[in-house]
């Protein structure tokens, strides 16, 4: 599984290590990755473009097999393409560094970042999957930004990452940037209590 690291404040180091982290094969989590101000300007913006009905029902499968099940997946999304609010377009220059980042220490090719919002209601999850549609393998690296201010561990909503016959969850704590390779990396979210926000999407190489 590589190493898992937890990344502490010591900022320099703190990103270096997720960055290897992710790299390695294991878990990047990385707590107040951006500042709370920022993430709450993250959240206005979502849920500006919520209720003027920018969300849609996310779907499984692909191409003409996509298809709505709730009991599979119940989240909203609503994919940030032009134009973009002021704040994700802030987001995306900052990770725009980072793909930069993971091309110099990883050599991995990264051509572009496909993100999205996703909403889950109460009661809402994700069943275990994999990031990588079957037969397509541009998905590279996966990415996780929790946008919950004050989550409460009662609430549920954890991603839970899938290691063997373990696994390990992740509250969606505000701030909180994970990320993982994506390929063969089974994952789901757990049932939520209460609204959950983030902000996902994958590292892609060329086709």
């Amino acid at each position: 599984m590589g190493v898992d690291v937890e990344c502490g404040p010591a900022e320099h180091e703190r990103d270096a290590q997720w960055l290897e982290a992710v790299l390695a094969g294991g878990i990047g989590v990385l707590d107040g990755f951006l500042s709370p101000a920022r993430i709450g300007g993250l959240k206005d913006s979502a849920e500006h473009r919520l209720a003027r009905g920018d969300f849609g029902d996310a779907r499984v499968g692909a191409d003409a097999r996509l298809q709505r099940r709730e009991e599979v997946r119940g989240d909203r999304t609503c994919w940030l393409v032009e134009p973009l609010l002021a704040e994700e377009r802030a987001l995306l220059a900052d990770l725009e560094l980072l793909r930069l980042d993971f091309n110099r220490k990883g050599v991995l090719g990264l051509f572009d970042l496909e993100l999205h919002y996703a909403w889950y209601p109460p009661g809402a999850g994700y069943a275990r999957h994999v990031d990588q549609l079957q037969g397509r393998d541009q998905r590279m690296v996966s990415l996780i930004l929790y946008l919950n201010d004050a989550w409460r561990r009662e609430a549920g909503g954890e991603l839970r990452i899938f290691d063997g016959g373990g696994f390990r969850d992740i509250e969606p704590i505000a701030g909180r940037l994970v990320g993982f390779l994506s390929a063969g990396r089974e994952h789901a979210v757990l049932p939520t209590r209460q609204s959950r926000l983030s902000i996902s999407g994958w590292f892609r190489r060329r086709i």
